[in-house]
C-alpha cells in the first residue's frame, strides 16, 4: 500500500472509530473499537516503518499534519497576530506576531498550509508573495527593536512564483530577508515543520539554530522540479528525492541543521503532544543559551553557521 493510500485507510479507520463512539451500546462498541485501532496500528507499522525520501516527501506534504497555528496554540501564550507589510498588503500565505514562550516575549514568523482546498486557496498553498516577505521584516525589525528572539516556523513548497509576485518584487524581497536576518542582534530559531522548499524557505531559515521534525524535508526545489531539470521527467521524483538528500537524518549528517525532532509513526499528526514536548525542551535549552550571548556573538556565529554550510556544499559537489 502507498503511503497516500495508507493515510486515506487511515483516516476511514478514524472516522469509524468516531462513528462508534456515537453508539450507544458501549459493551460492543468497546471491542469494536479496539478491533479498528488494531488495524490502524498494523497499517501504520506495516507502511510508515524504513521509510524512503519521497515517503517522507510524501510525509511533509500531508495535508492533517500541524499547521504553525497549532504549534502556536500549543508552545506560546498570549499570542497576538499582526497583519500587513506598511506598504501594499497582508499576505496570508506569511503569519507573525508576538507571544510569551515560558514567560518569554518572542516573535513568531513562519508559512500557513490549510488542512482543506479552501484553506490552502485562501493562504494560497503557503507561497508567500512580496508582501508576505516584507511583513517578516516588519516584525524581524520590530523584534530586534525590542530585544525578542525570533522563532520561525518553515511549510512551504517555495515563494509564490506568478507574474504579480514577480511584477512586485519577489526576488529583491527574499533578499532582503537573507540581509535583514543576517544582521539581527537578537536570538533566531527556524523550525522546518514540513516542506523547506526553495528561497521561500531560506528567507526565513537565516538563523542561528535550525531544527527540522522527523519527517519534514528541506531542499533547493522539489523533487519534481529537480526530475524536471535533470531527466525532463517529472515522474522521477522519487529517484530525485534520494539524490537531493532532502531528509532531515540527511541534513542533520551534513551539519546543516542542529537538531532532529523525532515523530510518531505515522507522522506528527498521530500524537501532536509528543511531537510539541519535545520541541517545546529543545526551544527553552536553546533559546536560554543563545539568550546569554551578545549581540555580535549572535551575528558572528549566524555568519560562521552559513559559511561553514556553503564551504561544505561545495566540497560535496
Amino acid at each position: 500500500m502507498s503511503i497516500a493510500n495508507a493515510q486515506i485507510k487511515i483516516k476511514e479507520i478514524e472516522l469509524e472509530i468516531l462513528k462508534v463512539k456515537q453508539e450507544n451500546d458501549q459493551i460492543n462498541n468497546h471491542q469494536k473499537i479496539q478491533e479498528l485501532e488494531k488495524q490502524k496500528r498494523e497499517i501504520i507499522i506495516h507502511n510508515f516503518t524504513n521509510l524512503s525520501s519521497y515517503d517522507r516527501v510524501k510525509l511533509a506534504r500531508f495535508n492533517q499534519r500541524s499547521n504553525i497555528y497549532a504549534y502556536i496554540d500549543n508552545l506560546f501564550d498570549c499570542f497576538i497576530e499582526f497583519h500587513g507589510d506598511r506598504l501594499y498588503k497582508d499576505d496570508p500565505a506569511i503569519i507573525g506576531g508576538i507571544a510569551y514562550f515560558k514567560d518569554i516575549p518572542v516573535t513568531i514568523i513562519g508559512h500557513l498550509k490549510g488542512r482543506t482546498l479552501q484553506e490552502n486557496i485562501d493562504c494560497n498553498f503557503a507561497m508567500a508573495n512580496p508582501e508576505g516577505y516584507r511583513k517578516a521584516i516588519r516584525l524581524m525589525k520590530q523584534a530586534d527593536k525590542f530585544q525578542r528572539p525570533i522563532i520561525t516556523f518553515i511549510d512551504t513548497p517555495g515563494a509564490y512564483p506568478g507574474d504579480k509576485a514577480e511584477e512586485h518584487g519577489q526576488a529583491e524581497a527574499i533578499a532582503k530577508c537573507l540581509y535583514e536576518m543576517s544582521l539581527l542582534k537578537v536570538p533566531v530559531i527556524a523550525v522546518v515543520i514540513g516542506e523547506g522548499g526553495s528561497g521561500g524557505a531560506l528567507a526565513l531559515s537565516v538563523a542561528n539554530r535550525i531544527v527540522m521534525l522527523e519527517n519534514a524535508i528541506y531542499s533547493i526545489l522539489s523533487p519534481e522540479g529537480f526530475a524536471t531539470i535533470l531527466w525532463k521527467d517529472a515522474s522521477k521524483a522519487k529517484e530525485a528525492s534520494q539524490l537531493m538528500e532532502l531528509t532531515a537524518k540527511d541534513l542533520y549528517q551534513k551539519q546543516i541543521i542542529d537538531a532532529i525532532i523525532n515523530e510518531p509513526l505515522g507522522g506528527v499528526q498521530e500524537n501532536p503532544t509528543i511531537v510539541m514536548m519535545q520541541l517545546s525542551r529543545y526551544l527553552d535549552k536553546e533559546l536560554k543559551s543563545l539568550m546569554a550571548l551578545k549581540p555580535e556573538q549572535l551575528q558572528r556565529q549566524r555568519y560562521s553557521k552559513f559559511r561553514k554550510m556553503g564551504s561544505f556544499i561545495e566540497e560535496s559537489k
